[in-house]
């Protein structure tokens, strides 16, 4: 069987910002942009790729409701990082409600665009 996907990247494990110092230096020392329902946390860093790390506020719902955000998420940023600046450092902080796909990749478009990262 033949099919016509179309692979847009891969999301690597040294894309992911994991460490807490990084973490809590990027919540206090980082700009913030927000849209309905997500709030976009990012400063400049060394890297020569970006960092991302998805987060969300306590109270979020159920286990399987911050899963399925989470992978939400991480799937529409996938799709659009080939069309991102790299060098920056970058938390995603997605808001209980607006849960669907389409939803999710305008959130994120609209804040990298607002954020100056967004190439085309």
């Amino acid at each position: 069987m033949i099919t016509d996907f179309h692979k847009t990247g891969f999301f690597r494990k040294n894309e992911h910002l994991k460490k807490p110092e990084d973490i809590k230096s990027l919540f206090k020392e980082g700009r913030k942009i927000s849209t309905d329902g997500a709030k976009l946390f990012f400063k400049k860093s060394t890297n020569p790729f970006n960092r991302i790390c998805f987060a969300l506020p306590r109270g979020y719902g159920t286990a399987v409701q911050r899963n399925h955000s989470k992978r939400l998420s991480r799937e529409a940023y996938r799709q659009v990082k080939s069309h991102l600046n790299t060098g920056y450092d970058m938390i995603l902080l997605v808001y209980p409600g607006k849960d669907s796909f389409s939803t999710r990749c305008e959130q994120i478009r609209y804040l990298f665009k607002k954020a100056g990262i967004f190439i085309i």
